[in-house]
């Protein structure tokens, strides 16, 4: 068979003997699109097993940018806890094997909610609800989890998540400035905002960064069979998971989302306060800074598509086929729902 891309297969599947040896060969191989760029195989064996396969893209990364060793810890460590994980299987960071770090993991059977579509595919009308509540209540479970009793107490700095995210981005919408063509001044009077009422934090909870539908699996049975995609988890403000989950939690009324259709944008859902009641009866906090986070990720988000936007325009990514008047108009966009929020804020 033809490797599949970023794989020298007949060497994996020699570790995979060693290391992962319940398999029983031969072994097929199929990429699995969607999700982020790291290369995704699912492997099944002869007798109807399954295992996933994952590694970094080709290419020059960045430093801390597709850490499959951490994605790795956080699975490994989260496993016997009452967050939905694949197992952890095995990890290889011998990059002599395939040219990178990789890991392997037990295969969920489900599907990844990437739009309305998905979900009227996938979910009954009837069952929407339960569906909702088993989502609100996994993310309430990580956050219950204290990291230095699960292990990943030393995945990164504790305090200041905030100010440290606010930082990073800002840094980045500078830097983007030339290359997009295109600066607004909110971008700054809403940093200054954000920076000077950061909330306290409280102790420092798991952040998983982009959870969101698209990010989970839903099982058979309507509810969430796995959380996926842990590359960019931290240490730190677990109001911001919240806030960036209800970004994406389309309701009746909501304009057209940046990234199209979202997976609630269909009947049978709770609304994002439903949602956030629930989240605070589970974990008993206080939600009522909650618009401060969720204007502060629409401002990250902001930053995260300016950077995008001027990777385009300076010709380091193909923009083939794509709108970039669109884009340009989610920068704009996302700034303009930050600011709403932060005029919603007593302060």
């Amino acid at each position: 068979m033809t490797s599949p891309l970023g794989y020298d297969t007949p060497v994996v599947q020699g570790w995979l003997a060693q290391h992962v040896p319940h398999l029983e060969p031969p072994l097929h191989w199929t990429r699995l699109e969607g999700g982020h760029s790291n290369l995704t195989c699912l492997i099944e064996d002869s007798a109807g097993q399954k295992v996933v396969i994952r590694r970094p893209p080709l290419g020059v990364l960045l430093p801390k940018a597709h850490d499959m060793g951490r994605e790795w810890a956080l699975i490994s460590a989260l496993g016997p806890t009452a967050v939905p994980v694949a197992s952890a299987l095995a990890f290889c960071d011998d990059v002599t094997v395939t040219g990178a770090h990789f890991y392997v993991m037990g295969h969920v059977a489900g599907h990844a909610l990437n739009s309305a579509q998905d979900t009227a595919l996938y979910v009954p009308l009837a069952e929407r609800r339960a569906l909702a509540h088993s989502y609100i209540d996994i993310l309430a479970a990580l956050h219950a989890l204290d990291p230095d009793t699960v292990g990943l107490g030393d995945l990164g700095k504790k305090d200041g998540y905030i100010l440290r995210q606010l930082s990073t981005w800002y840094r980045s919408w500078n830097a983007s400035i030339e290359g997009a063509k295109f600066d607004d001044p909110r971008a700054h009077s809403l940093q200054a905002f954000f920076a000077a009422h950061v909330p306290v934090q409280g102790p420092a909870r798991i952040v998983h960064g982009d959870y969101t539908l698209r990010n989970c699996l839903t099982g058979a049975n309507c509810r969430i069979a796995a959380v996926l995609d842990w590359e960019i988890c931290a240490l730190g403000d677990p109001m911001a998971d919240l806030g960036y989950a209800m970004n994406h939690w389309a309701e009746a009324g909501d304009e057209p989302s940046v990234r199209g259709s979202l997976a609630t944008d269909i009947e049978g859902f709770p609304t994002r306060a439903d949602m956030v009641a629930r989240y605070a009866a589970k974990t008993g906090r206080d939600v009522s800074k909650l618009d401060y986070y969720v204007g502060f990720n629409h401002w990250k988000s902001a930053a995260i598509l300016h950077g995008v936007y001027a990777r385009y325009l300076q010709g380091k990514k193909s923009a083939e086929g794509l709108d970039l008047a669109a884009l340009r108009q989610g920068i704009t966009m996302h700034l303009d729902h930050a600011q709403t929020a932060v005029s919603r804020l007593d302060c």
